[in-house]
């Protein structure tokens, strides 16, 4: 794999090494983590350092709320067509309509649900056959585990492995040629700090399930795809990252389950648009960010073979027999 160390600006070290202390210190004191009370760089930060996205294509999966909705707002100030994706058709009108009333950049809504492959192609055929280009490409729809027992897709898979991991799997792989054909172009995937082994005997966890456990194994799946992934492309075309972006952030989601939010949708939006736009991670691949800084994943993610049976098994269940790496 071709990689490269990022060189983090003074203040994004700083930010990390100081958030990283303060969150060790309270656990450490009070068994629980703090707040992060930092203020988030915007697209202003990206525009001071000569980030301009005119011209260019940007595809957010799950981008109709939260993190995902602030991503695309972001992209779309620094001039990007923004393709907003989920399943909520008002909700992604909603998207749409205050990036077309900002009057930067433009976006267009796709439905689909990522719980289906079939779904998944239909989406992909959509965008091939209506864009020609696509600079960017960040994965980060995804469903929790669910506290009320293991659910599964219209495949029959395991849930969280499906939407979280499992589409974007399909996804990447049916939209590479439109990414290479654009280079260069980076790919981002929103992981988690959250990140459970892998059973390969019970992939789909029909033996033992816990909707946490399926959460955080579908987001170590993604940074192993992650790291074969980018093994195989070329980095001065096409890099590809993954991200933690925030915890516990202020979203609809963790505020209506009754949790006391950790940290902004805006300080998440800051970590993947790093990934996504920053000058200063262009050519870095391979790579497992956590927030601001390069991170360390499980080990499972740096198990060559985890990794090795992890791909056959996507390939079969997404009914690939080749990769498109170009």
């Amino acid at each position: 794999m071709r990689s490269r160390t990022m060189t983090l600006s003074r203040r994004a070290a700083l930010i990390g090494g100081l958030c990283t202390a303060a969150t060790i210190g309270a656990q450490r004191a009070f068994g629980q983590p703090t707040r992060d009370t930092r203020t988030a760089e915007n697209e202003t930060h990206w525009a001071r350092m000569g980030v301009s996205l005119e011209g260019a294509t940007a595809l957010v999966t799950g981008s109709t709320d939260g993190l995902g909705a602030e991503v695309a707002r972001q992209l779309s100030a620094l001039g990007a067509f923004v393709i907003v994706h989920g399943r909520n058709a008002e909700r992604g009108a909603e998207v749409v309509q205050k990036i077309k009333s900002a009057g930067r950049g433009d976006a267009v809504f796709y439905r689909a649900d990522l719980a289906s492959l079939a779904e998944v192609n239909a989406f992909a055929d959509e965008i091939i056959a209506r864009h020609r280009r696509l600079e960017l490409l960040i994965n980060n729809a995804a469903a929790t585990g669910g506290g009320g027992g293991r659910r599964t897709s219209a495949d029959g898979h395991e849930l969280a492995f499906a939407v979280n991991y499992l589409s974007h799997f399909l996804l990447t792989h049916r939209l590479m040629p439109l990414l290479a054909a654009s280079a260069p172009a980076r790919i981002v995937n929103v992981s988690s700090l959250g990140q459970t082994p892998i059973n390969f005997d019970d992939v789909m966890m029909e033996r033992e399930y816990t909707g946490g456990d399926a959460y955080r194994r579908s987001k170590l799946a993604q940074i192993m795809f992650t790291i074969d992934l980018a093994a195989m492309l070329d980095p001065a075309r096409v890099t590809v990252t993954s991200v933690h972006p925030a915890r516990s952030m202020n979203t609809q989601r963790v505020l209506a389950g009754g949790n006391e939010p950790l940290s902004t949708i805006e300080q998440g939006a800051e970590a993947v648009m790093q990934l996504a736009v920053s000058p200063e991670v262009a050519g870095v691949t391979g790579v497992y960010f956590n927030q601001l800084k390069e991170g360390r994943a499980n080990a499972q993610a740096y198990d060559e073979a985890a990794r090795a049976k992890l791909w056959a098994l996507s390939m079969s269940l997404a009914g690939i027999t080749q990769y498109n790496t170009a």
